[in-house]
Order: C-alpha cells, then sequence, then structure tokens
C-alpha cells in the first residue's frame, strides 16, 4: 500500500475513534457516479476542495450579501458570509464530535447558486422562470450541472442534501421533520447561516449608517451584544448549552428565549435593513435590469449565446433556464457591465 492511501485510510479510520456515533462517516459516503477514492482525501475533504476550486465558488466574491457592489472595503460579501458560516459550522462540529470536513464542504457550497444583487435578484428570477426559481436548488443544479463545462462535481450524497436543504427563507431555524437535512452536519450549517448573516448584517448595517447602536432594541444588546463577535459566541455558547444527546442521539437546540431573540431580530433586519428605502431604491433598480436582461437574452439566442457559449449547444424549448443560469451566475458588477453594454449608448472617442 502507497504512503499516499495510508494518509486516506488512517483518516477515515480516525473519524470512526474521535467523532460521535451519530456523525457522518467519509467512509460511508456515496456518490452518483462512482469513481476511484482519492489516495489522500477522505470524500468530504476532496468535495470541499472541489468547491473551493470552482468557477462560481470565485464569482461569491463580488456578490451581494446586503449591499450592492459595495465600495467600502469591509462590508460581507456572498463569498465572505459563506467563508463565516464555514468558521462558525466547524466549530460547532468540532464541539459536538460531528464531522468537520463535510461541515466545511456544504457551508463552501451552500450559496453558490445565488443570484446577482443578493435575495432581490432571486425574486426576480423566482417570477421570470417557469417552474420558479430558488438559490438552493440552483446551487445544486450548479454542483450537478453547470460546473465543469457542463459535468459537475460529482459530490457526494451527504454534501448536496446539505446545500439543497440549508435555507430557511422566512421558515424556522430548525427544519421541521422531513424537511430537515439527511446529516445532523447539514443541520449545523442551516443554523450557522443564521448565526452568520444575523450577526454580520446587523454589523454591516451599522458600519454604513443605515442603523445606529441606539435603533437596536435594547433586549438585542443585552442578548448578543455589542460587536458582530460578541454575537456569534451567544448563539454558539447556547446551542452548546441547550443540545442534548440522548441513546447516542444528538438534538441541536437553543434556549426558548434565545431562539426568540434570533428570530425576532431577524424580523428586525427584514423590517429595518433589508427593506430599508435607501436599500429598497437601490433593489428596484437592480431588478429592472435584471428583467431587462432576462427578456433581451430570452429574444435573442444568438445574443445569449455570444455572452454564454454553453447555451449554444441545448435545445430551445430549455431558452428560459439557459437565461436564468447565465444570469444567475452573475457577479454583481459584471450584470451591471452587461447592461450597460446592452442597454447604454457608449460614448464616441475623440479622434485627434
Amino acid at each position: 500500500m502507497t504512503t499516499k492511501a495510508i494518509v486516506r485510510e488512517a483518516a477515515e479510520q480516525r473519524e470512526f475513534q474521535i467523532l460521535a456515533p451519530f456523525a457522518a462517516k467519509s467512509r460511508e459516503a456515496e456518490r452518483a457516479a462512482e469513481e476511484a477514492p482519492c489516495p489522500f482525501r477522505t470524500a468530504f475533504q476532496r468535495d470541499r476542495d472541489r468547491i473551493i476550486h470552482c468557477k462560481a465558488f470565485r464569482r461569491l466574491a463580488y456578490k451581494t450579501q446586503v449591499f450592492i457592489n459595495p465600495a467600502g472595503d469591509h462590508y460581507r460579501t456572498r463569498l465572505t458570509h459563506t467563508l463565516e458560516v464555514g468558521q462558525i459550522s466547524r466549530t460547532l462540529a468540532h464541539a459536538l464530535g460531528l464531522n468537520e470536513d463535510l461541515t466545511e464542504a456544504i457551508a463552501m457550497g451552500h450559496d453558490l447558486g445565488h443570484t446577482p444583487f443578493g435575495h432581490s435578484g432571486e425574486r426576480v428570477l423566482n417570477k421570470l422562470r417557469p417552474g420558479g426559481f430558488k438559490h438552493q436548488e440552483q446551487s445544486l443544479r450548479v454542483v450537478d450541472y453547470l460546473e465543469k463545462e457542463g459535468q459537475g462535481l460529482n459530490l457526494t450524497r451527504e454534501v448536496r442534501d446539505g446545500i439543497l436543504k440549508h435555507s430557511k427563507g422566512g421558515g424556522p431555524i430548525f427544519a421541521p421533520e422531513g424537511c430537515a437535512p439527511a446529516t445532523l452536519e447539514g443541520q449545523l450549517v442551516r443554523v450557522s447561516d443564521i448565526i452568520a448573516y444575523l450577526a454580520h448584517d446587523l454589523d454591516d448595517a451599522l458600519r454604513s449608517g443605515l442603523l445606529i447602536q441606539d435603533d437596536v432594541p435594547l433586549t438585542f444588546r443585552e442578548t448578543f451584544g455589542h460587536r458582530g463577535s460578541t454575537r456569534i459566541g451567544a448563539m454558539v455558547d447556547d446551542l452548546l448549552t441547550n443540545s442534548q444527546i440522548e441513546d447516542d442521539k444528538l438534538t441541536l437546540a437553543f434556549s426558548p428565549a434565545m431562539e426568540q431573540n434570533m428570530n425576532d431580530l431577524r424580523e428586525f433586519l427584514y423590517q429595518n435593513v433589508y427593506r430599508h428605502p435607501k436599500l429598497d431604491r437601490s433593489m428596484e433598480k437592480a431588478d429592472k435590469i435584471l428583467i431587462n436582461l432576462f427578456e433581451e437574452f430570452l429574444r435573442d439566442k444568438t445574443l445569449l449565446t455570444r455572452y454564454y457559449p454553453a447555451a449554444a449547444s441545448r435545445p430551445s424549448p430549455q431558452a428560459e433556464w439557459d437565461v436564468c443560469d447565465f444570469i444567475a451566475g452573475m457577479t454583481d458588477r459584471y450584470a451591471l457591465q452587461v447592461h450597460q453594454d446592452l442597454f447604454l449608448p457608449q460614448c464616441w472617442p475623440v479622434e485627434n
């Protein structure tokens, strides 16, 4: 046996020795298409690496979290949000005896299908594409079908399930039975996602001046503290304190007071940040940009294939899906650039 194979097999064996009985084990992972195992990485480590090295992951750096194409260097983007979710979920997985590699792989892939201009872009495409549009379903479409020139990444069933079921929308923090991720690691990413955005979206709103500290209700300041780090710490500590292990089964839980405060903070952000008049005006303009792009590319497939060559080999009945795939994959700045190219006159150069 080669040294490389020993590395992977030793890592797989350690999972059975160190991780909790209810943790997912990489040796048991399944893929839709069988492939030889990596000589030196477990299946979940391989999935994480495939996600991090894919094009859709790199584009997250220029996709909106809350603020469109922010000029400030310290505002969160969809990429920094993803990294924060990964850090929180790995911390929790380590403390609970869960599989950190699986948790990180799900976290790195959970938002790959997000549109430009954040959830505003998602709402636009949901209205325009037949059958609707949800970013978590698009994230799965990215890893299954769009990446690697249409070959997909052939990720494990466990990672794909966690990506698909991470999103809450306006729903409960803990998914109801039948809708929850199949693994505890997937459930942990779902929770870490909300911990991350509750902490950093409030942080960015304060940094931007949309809110000042006195706008934040006293209950939130007492529960979560005044900084992003204390907010994350409060939620992580509460989850670890209240999650229960019985009969080799882990049940994730917050205290009733913390869960209520988290839901209340989420509603506060929706009403006072995400729907703030200044953001609303920007998002209305962004909506018009995406509608214009969708209608123009749907009208002219030749134009679409010029910008998105992958559409050339697909049948015409799939036109709305091709346009949606192209637009959903855009960064904020690329959407603005293409819209300018197609709809705004170019300045005529001066010749001496």
